[in-house]
């Protein structure tokens, strides 16, 4: 029998009939969770979620009336419980999406099609945000925590691997990257909060900024596009997709298209990107684990590995090729991560040499590298 303190707590907002059936009647199979009510609009939502209290809330972002962005304004700013965005695939919903997680939701999964429908294809990935924001949100919004400050480079230390998460701190890993050459390319891994981790660390980087980014971030198909534009409008370096055959350039961010792996080929002098189909069936495509091998392996001391917020444990096998080719490794600390899954998973294994909030993240990489940092 199922402790009905464990049980989660749902509200399902949309105001597709059709859609708000399909999302309940799959939550309902579920004995650890609850769907206590449904909205189609986005003013209901906000006014039953003071009302049931529930511990989740999936919502559209297409709705007539204030709509989803601003309905989840208004609950984030009540301190109201997670919210998981159910998004439409295309390039507005994308933007929306976006908006939402910068204004506080706290991941999102695309929206299946409404004609030829089918749930399993989200059902998996929905139910385990669900039970993971779920069990840990419980309740109201925290209020938010503050950044920790600045610490400057000073001697490194490692993280034995039965440190627990909690002690996991800039307190106990702070870098000294004397020992390393020149470094030539920047390696970012993310998942869960990782459009809001990258929207904070790539405009902070100076046009200057002297090596190549590569950068994983899981999502769906026909999200990474727009995510590329987003943060190159909002960037001095140059962000975007990467295809197959571009070259690695300085001050020039690659992220990694959903549903391709990145590794990297040398042709002559030049160092070009190679876009595979997923042979291996990994977990994650793209993976970081993929990406920051082949960066470890391509530039060996050179390379500069940075794990952001993410749910698992993707990107230890990678920055484990980082470390053993000499390179080096940034943590997010879990205070301004989303979910200290990926990050920790790093420091735990002893791949960290330095930990840092994440508005410290493009201080420290400038830092690093030897380019002026100038803040905002």
């Amino acid at each position: 029998m199922i402790d009905p303190k464990r049980v989660i707590r749902v509200l399902v907002v949309d105001d597709s009939a059709f859609m708000r059936h399909a999302i309940v009647k799959m939550l309902a199979a579920q004995d650890d969770i609850l769907v206590v009510g449904t909205a189609s609009t986005g003013e209901e939502g906000v006014a039953l979620q003071l009302a049931l209290r529930p511990d989740v809330i999936t919502m559209d972002v297409e709705m007539p009336g204030i709509g989803g962005l601003e309905a989840s304004r208004r609950i984030v700013a009540q301190r109201g419980p997670p919210i998981i965005i159910i998004s439409s695939l295309t390039r507005e919903g994308a933007q929306t999406t976006f908006a939402a997680l910068e204004i506080g939701a706290v991941d999102f999964i695309p929206k299946p099609d409404s004609v030829v429908f089918d749930i399993l294809n989200v059902r998996d990935e929905l139910l385990d945000k669900i039970r993971f924001f779920g069990a840990r949100g419980a309740g109201r919004r925290p209020l938010p925590i503050r950044a920790a400050a600045h610490v400057p480079l000073a001697p490194a230390a490692s993280v034995p691997k039965s440190v627990p998460a909690a002690a996991v701190t800039a307190a106990t890993l702070r870098g000294n990257v004397a020992r390393c050459g020149p470094f030539e390319c920047v390696a970012i891994g993310t998942s869960t909060g990782g459009p809001v981790a990258l929207s904070t660390v790539l405009p902070k980087l100076p046009k200057a900024f002297p090596l190549p980014i590569v950068i994983v971030q899981h999502m769906p198909r026909g999200f990474t596009k727009p995510l590329a534009m987003r943060l190159n409008a909002a960037s001095h370096i140059s962000v975007v997709e990467g295809e197959s055959g571009m070259r690695l350039t300085k001050g020039t961010a690659i992220i990694a298209p959903a549903g391709q792996q990145l590794t990297l080929r040398r042709i002559g002098g030049c160092i070009e990107l190679r876009l595979e189909e997923d042979v291996e069936k990994s977990l994650h495509v793209p993976s970081v684990d993929i990406m920051a091998a082949a960066v470890g392996d391509m530039f060996g001391a050179g390379a500069l590995g940075v794990i952001l917020t993410g749910m698992g444990h993707d990107g230890v096998v990678g920055l484990g090729v980082i470390k053993k080719n000499g390179g080096y490794v940034i943590g997010q600390d879990e205070a301004s991560a989303v979910v200290y899954g990926m990050p920790r998973a790093a420091a735990v294994a002893g791949l960290v040499d330095r930990v840092v909030a994440l508005d410290d993240v493009a201080r420290t990489l400038c830092e690093i590298v030897g380019v002026a940092y100038v803040a905002e």
